[in-house]
């Protein structure tokens, strides 16, 4: 059984890196995976642990850092290209709306259109928040939103990297 639960972790746990990708919680996905088998192994006889309380522990920290990264990342990319606050909130709206109709309008391209309206969706957000009441000018306001954009493109690419390192852990830990 526990080369099968092996295999089945490694499986979630490249499953769960591809929801990454997909701006889905697959960090999390990954998680539960091994806490599902760690509570499973915790119930036979005699009760055994697939893996340290320390390592599910890590891998949680991790996945809380990621998502606070993917969240704030399209702000800062806004306030470093001059951005006010009201840009910054804007690009974190814009950049989970724009995931939303991404994944919906953009359909076709599974994995790249999470992606690109995700980070349209923040540039747009930054744009249109620092334009309101013509705060800034359509140059400042668009340098705002490309950095936003840039932002949430390097906070995926962040991301999927954080996937990787909690999937390697995982899938190390289910073999030792």
């Amino acid at each position: 059984m526990e080369i099968v639960a092996a295999v089945s972790v490694i499986v979630g746990c490249l499953l769960g890196v591809l929801l990454v990708a997909l701006t889905l919680p697959g960090i999390w996905f990954m998680i539960l995976v091994a806490i599902g088998f760690q509570a499973y192994f915790a119930t036979r006889e005699p009760p055994t642990l697939m893996y340290d309380w320390w390592t599910l522990g890590v891998c949680v920290l991790l996945g809380i850092t990621a998502e606070a990264v993917e969240i704030f990342a399209s702000a800062v990319g806004a306030r470093k290209a001059g951005g006010t606050k009201r840009g910054a909130i804007g690009s974190v709206i814009g950049g989970i709306l724009g995931a939303i109709l991404g994944t919906v309008l953009l359909a076709f391209l599974p994995v790249l259109g999470t992606v690109l309206g995700a980070a349209l969706g923040a540039g747009v957000g930054a744009l249109v928040a620092e334009r309101h009441n013509g705060a800034k000018t359509w140059r400042e306001a668009s340098t705002i939103g490309a950095g936003a954009a840039v932002g949430r493109l390097a906070a995926t690419v962040a991301k999927v990297g954080f996937a990787a390192v909690v999937a390697a852990i995982l899938c190390v830990g289910a073999f030792v």
